[in-house]
């Protein structure tokens, strides 16, 4: 008799493995009990004010750097038209009003490196745009200024970097990743080893689930500045989205990462940790540790359960129970492998720890019923199902068991009462 699984009885995964681009869901099997990725968003922060850039850009609405001079009549940076009463200053004098600016005047046509009049305004509206939270306005403005500074001629990588590095933190709070991407790259191209460059391409691969890639700009990031807490916070999220997704050697599936020249490191003076910090450290690290290759091992025998690999399915819930022994979903994991191979005894004692710890789990019940059929102890094998039918009285494949179950109880010795029945198993509901 093969044991039937109740079909919602079964959880969802994702498989394992795969390239560094993008690793979408897919269906899992009965032994998820695995939780969807978080995709990484990520915030872009402020446009950088000196980061690198790459040339070649987006085109944009072309022409000369003359079409983009504001001149009086223009609308103000905000989108606003210029009004009497709101007594905003007229852009073309350079400032801006308290009310654009969250209080403080800015001079629109300041200065920027060595990029034109017309393209330094363009800039420095995309900054305001951006600072107030009008991300497609400002990307448009340094769409605008890099097909200006294109069309003028001028050769000031310095500047052009810079217009890409704010295009692409415009690009990353749009949910753009790719094209986030693609502006940091024509960056790092031109400036290798940017920071800002790096950390916001590391935070769109992220999002895109292209985590290899996420995790060498993270470490990249972390050899320049070793204090960057979002980069810190991501190497944490990815070794373990990684460590799931490609097991123990996921480290050997990764790029390479580029070693930072000394002339790029920041050096910083940090205040040398107490012991009491230091342990705290060493005790959060220790715990991270266990808790990614945990969930390794997990998912490892999860694969091996879809290949039909039960005995080194096995070995890795073991594992897993040794390192953590209150995991209900690893005993009910493993009572299914020990079914599977018909080690009936060792199922039912799986399904028993799993009760201890969920009294209610309808899973240990349902698979209990079948180690219970297994041992043809029949009466403890109905008690098991009806208890499923009582939790979810939808269980098809329960009722089905019950019936045959039913059956065998009428042709089997154990309805006479001669009989002895193990109360002891028919208890440990």
């Amino acid at each position: 008799h093969s044991q039937r699984e109740p079909q919602h009885l079964h959880f969802s995964s994702q498989p394992v493995g795969g390239e560094e681009k993008s690793v979408g869901p897919a269906e899992r099997g009965d032994m998820g009990n695995s939780q969807k990725k978080p995709h990484g968003r990520g915030s872009g922060g402020p446009p950088s004010e000196s980061s690198s850039s790459p040339h070649g850009g987006k085109k944009s609405k072309g022409g000369s750097a003359d079409k983009y001079r504001v001149t009086p009549e223009s609308k103000l940076a905000n989108g606003s038209s210029k009004s009497s009463e709101s007594q905003r200053e007229d852009p073309s004098s350079g400032r801006a009003t308290a009310a654009q600016n969250g209080g403080d005047a800015v001079n629109l046509d300041a200065p920027c490196g060595a990029l034109p009049p017309p393209l330094a305004r363009l800039k420095n509206e995309g900054n305001l745009l951006f600072k107030t939270g009008q991300f497609a306005d400002a990307l448009d403005k340094y769409s605008q200024a890099i097909q200006g500074y294109a069309d003028s001629g001028i050769d000031s990588p310095q500047d052009l970097c810079i217009l890409y590095s704010n295009r692409a933190a415009c690009f990353l709070k749009d949910g753009n990743s790719q094209d986030c991407i693609e502006d940091c790259t024509r960056v790092l191209e031109l400036q290798p080893f940017s920071l800002k460059p790096l950390l916001r391409r590391a935070m769109a691969y992220e999002s895109l689930e292209r985590y290899r890639r996420a995790y060498v700009d993270y470490k990249t990031v972390l050899q320049i500045d070793i204090s960057v807490q979002a980069a810190q916070d991501g190497v944490s999220r990815i070794t373990r989205m990684l460590m799931e997704q490609d097991g123990p050697e996921w480290r050997e599936k990764l790029p390479d990462i580029p070693p930072v020249p000394l002339s790029a490191q920041q050096h910083r003076k940090v205040e040398p940790a107490s012991a009491e910090v230091l342990q705290a450290r060493a005790e959060k690290a220790a715990r991270d540790a266990a808790e990614v290759l945990f969930s390794a091992l997990k998912q490892e025998g999860n694969d091996l359960v879809k290949k039909a690999q039960y005995h080194q399915a096995v070995g890795k819930y073991t594992e897993c129970l040794k390192m953590k022994p209150d995991q209900c979903a690893v005993y009910t994991n493993r009572a299914l492998c020990y079914l599977k191979q018909e080690m009936f005894t060792e199922a039912k004692q799986d399904c028993d720890a799993a009760l201890k710890l969920e009294p209610t789990n309808m899973k240990a019940f349902y698979r209990r019923a079948l180690a219970h059929r297994g041992l043809k102890d029949y009466l403890a094998c109905r008690s098991d199902l009806q208890e499923v039918l009582r939790l979810d009285p939808s269980v098809q494949e329960a009722e089905k068991e019950l019936e045959e179950v039913t059956l065998l109880l009428r042709q089997s010795p154990q309805d006479k009462p001669r009989k002895v029945v193990p109360i002891r198993e028919v208890e440990a509901r």
